[in-house]
């Protein structure tokens, strides 16, 4: 990893991407200093200390929640406005033929995604303004009107600041963001943990098995997202004029994991939406019921974590890859998996393949994220920067870290042949 960077610094243009994209993540820090005009932040991180939902949501927010700084929600809305986004396209038949337009249909969904963002956030701001009357040392329609508004355009900007990278850094802007708080929270994870130490609710040994399993869960998630299952072809040969082509043997690389981490965002975002939901109920017997059934540990809302990671992983797999067309670019080019029948049978055969790799990597998921929110239950401890925090880290690094190794050998190839 670090001889990758240091060879992508050596490449002027490459260097360049790097410096913006650090440039554009040290922006995002720098707001997150930023407080909304009144508001008491030292009653809010009492809230934040019980754990929970709230303190769940913080760890994805890098503290900018228990700061009520500009981006205190974050990239959340963006997040569930993109889920909405994907979900309509398969449900409205109008979106479906604007993704297969190319470039300019994909431009114009990215700005009804844009559009959406700014509602949810709108909505989302108006919620947790609501809900936090308390924290505010002045209630009046004009700093409650402040506050909403702040944090909207706050979240505006981080989905701007995630574009600009994704276009013109390296990796995910999005991911990144995401990235760079929970990293930032790290620190703070660790105080606790050695909090609970002191206090006698977690002895040494324990702290040690944690960061044995946090260790295993890295090594295990780099394996399964490096891992991949090879279906053999072989391309017929062809007679043109006096020579002959073809003949040779090559393989359908298949990953284990197509999807990344991002079922695991798209699911935590989702769980979040309860809590999210009972701040327009503040202080009553729905906010309550909400909170009790649907509180961050929760059975019902491990459950729901477990099925929405599962699901959201064969949903974005489905987006990404597509049997149908591997089939048909193979019998075009005269290539064919030994033993299946060119057509519908390798369409059918890729497929079959496809869902097993994909229910093994959902599973995995699910599992890496949700064990220690049950090893928390039992313990009797808060592990908020658990699974899905390392699940986030280690994935996001692992995709930055392959962009730009594809970046660096594009611009060796264009290097040698010019």
């Amino acid at each position: 990893m670090l001889s990758t960077l240091r060879d992508a610094w050596r490449i002027p243009d490459l260097r360049k991407k790097i410096i913006f994209t650090l440039l554009m993540l040290f922006i995002y820090r720098l707001g997150s200093f930023i407080s909304v005009p009144y508001i008491d932040t030292a009653i809010l991180a009492q809230y934040i200390q019980d754990g929970g939902m709230l303190g769940f949501y913080d760890i994805f927010a890098g503290g900018n929640f228990s700061n009520f700084t500009i981006f205190a929600m974050s990239i959340t809305p963006y997040i569930n406005a993109s889920i909405i986004m994907n979900l309509l396209t398969f449900a409205i038949p109008a979106l479906e033929r604007l993704s297969k337009e190319g470039e300019d249909g994909r431009k114009k969904l990215a700005q009804y995604t844009r559009y959406l963002t700014v509602v949810l956030a709108l909505v989302q701001a108006l919620g947790m303004t609501l809900t936090f009357q308390q924290i505010m040392t002045e209630r009046t329609w004009f700093t409650i009107t402040l506050a909403i508004l702040t944090v909207t355009a706050g979240t505006a900007f981080l989905m701007w600041l995630g574009e600009q990278i994704t276009e013109n850094g390296i990796g995910n802007g999005i991911s990144l963001i995401i990235f760079v708080s929970i990293i930032s929270r790290l620190p703070f994870a660790l105080k606790g943990l050695w909090e609970y130490v002191q206090v006698g609710t977690l002895n040494i040994f324990s702290l040690v098995l944690f960061f044995l399993f946090a260790l295993l869960v890295i090594v295990f998630v780099i394996a399964v997202q490096e891992g991949q299952r090879r279906i053999p072809v072989q391309y017929s040969k062809r007679v043109v004029g006096r020579k002959m082509y073809g003949g040779q043997s090559t393989h359908i690389p298949l990953k284990v994991n197509m999807s990344g981490v991002i079922p695991v965002i798209f699911a935590s975002s989702i769980t979040m939406f309860p809590a999210t939901l009972a701040n327009f109920f503040p202080n009553s017997g729905v906010a309550n019921w909400i909170v009790r059934y649907f509180g961050w540990g929760t059975t019902v809302t491990t459950i729901l974590y477990i099925s929405l990671i599962i699901a959201f992983t064969f949903f974005y797999t489905a987006i990404t890859f597509n049997p149908i067309d591997i089939a048909n670019n193979l019998k075009k080019n005269g290539g064919f998996i030994p033993g299946i029948r060119p057509g519908r049978p390798t369409t059918d055969y890729i497929n079959k393949s496809v869902t097993k790799l994909t229910l093994f990597g959902g599973i995995f998921l699910a599992a890496v994220a949700t064990v220690p929110i049950i090893l928390g239950n039992v313990m009797n401890v808060n592990l908020q920067f658990g699974g899905t925090s390392l699940l986030i880290v280690v994935g996001v690094a692992i995709e930055s870290i392959k962009q730009l190794e594809s970046q660096m050998m594009m611009r060796h190839y264009n290097g040698f042949l010019k």
